[in-house]
């Protein structure tokens, strides 16, 4: 059973900064492919970026594109969100969540994880 914690959430304005973190309870074969997720109330849980733990592979939505980045630190069993030029609409509860197979199509849809954290909550203010 792999564990994840997310921390790093809080308040901020518009424009600004937050780091999100995930750490996993331990590194396994389980954790092949980790993706942040977000979920504003009455909405959907929204994909917002994925990586490849083997390549470091990134993968993101188009709306957080250029602002957000996905990395990684093994050697931590951790992974970040850094999120620049945040705005109001990026407001939601952040989850990261973990599966074990490699394959990127599909990596926004949320029934392919095995295992969640969870969340973290993200308000920007305008």
């Amino acid at each position: 059973q792999v564990q994840l914690v997310e921390s790093g959430g809080g308040s901020v304005q518009a424009g600004g900064s937050l780091r999100l973190s995930c750490a996993a309870s331990e590194y396994t074969n389980r954790r092949v492919f980790m993706g942040w997720f977000r979920q504003a109330p009455g909405k959907e849980r929204e994909g917002v970026a994925a990586i490849l733990i083997r390549t470091g592979s990134t993968y993101y939505a188009d709306s957080v594109k250029g602002r957000f980045a996905i990395s990684q630190d093994n050697a931590k069993n951790t992974v970040y969100l850094q999120m620049n030029s945040l705005k109001p609409e990026d407001t939601a509860m952040y989850y990261c969540a973990a599966d074990w197979r490699a394959y990127a199509g599909d990596w926004w849809k949320a029934d392919r994880y095995n295992y969640w954290g969870q969340g973290t909550q993200v308000t920007v203010s305008s």
